[in-house]
């Protein structure tokens, strides 16, 4: 597996990231021809931020980047790997290649960000968690599900009871194209009823674990349990 780290660069916390949040209301009114020029220069420049605030910038299709390192390793289809290990019977390191040879689910559903943002009606197409699960053999003493990415710092959880609903993804593909860098590409994981904090971008690691350990946000005050409409004090309206 590659094990190319990048440097970190200082990370973005709660109160920073929420306060930009006003920010968000310039992708409302952004004429499209702008926001093509903005999402194009937002993704030459977001990757080289060592702040991470050019990912609370708007850009095209109502997304917005958000990074939390300074830099990230691009990865294509010859050197992506994602490895499946930890409380399994048979750990796998899959290739892209391999991932997108498994039965692949497609599903359509409003992205909601905790920040107050919604895209709705957003496709996304991969594999279902559980299956990649169900080829491992999670063993009985398994309890949650911790995910790690490329990025060097990113890391999200899940419950093995959530891990295996069948509304999350290892999404390979967004709108109907494979997924960018600057989306999380080549790969990301999906999870569609809860905030979109919990779909880690870059996903590099899948260890099946004994207790859940909170992510990144989580360390910097979001919830762990992250039900859009039912947790982080929001009322937003359910995306399942």
């Amino acid at each position: 597996m590659n094990s190319e780290r990048p440097e970190e660069g200082r990370p973005v916390g709660r109160r920073v990231f929420l306060g930009t949040l006003g920010l968000g209301a310039l992708g409302v009114v952004t004429a499209p021809v702008l926001q093509r020029v903005t999402e194009s220069v937002l993704g030459t420049f977001s990757g080289k931020d060592p702040t991470g605030l050019t990912g609370l910038l708007p850009n095209g299709g109502g997304f917005r980047y958000y990074s939390v390192t300074g830099s990230v390793p691009d990865k294509t289809a010859a050197d992506y790997q994602l490895k499946i290990d930890g409380l399994v019977d048979t750990p796998r390191t899959y290739s892209l290649a391999d991932l997108r040879a498994l039965p692949q689910t497609r599903m359509v559903k409003d992205v909601q960000c905790v920040t107050g943002w919604r895209v709705p009606d957003t496709p996304f197409e991969g594999v279902r968690l559980s299956h990649l699960l169900e080829l491992a053999g999670v063993r009985d003493s398994a309890r949650a599900i911790r995910f790690t990415c490329f990025d060097g710092a990113y890391s999200e959880s899940l419950t093995l009871d959530q891990a295996r609903r069948p509304d999350i993804l290892v999404a390979l593909r967004m709108q109907d194209k494979d997924i960018g860098h600057d989306h999380g590409g080549p790969v990301r994981l999906y999870v569609a009823p809860m905030y979109f904090y919990k779909s880690a971008k870059w996903l590099s690691g899948i260890t099946v674990t004994d207790k859940v350990q909170p992510g990144y946000w989580e360390h910097l005050g979001y919830d762990v349990d992250a039900w859009v409409g039912r947790s982080n004090g929001r009322d937003d309206a359910p995306t399942s």
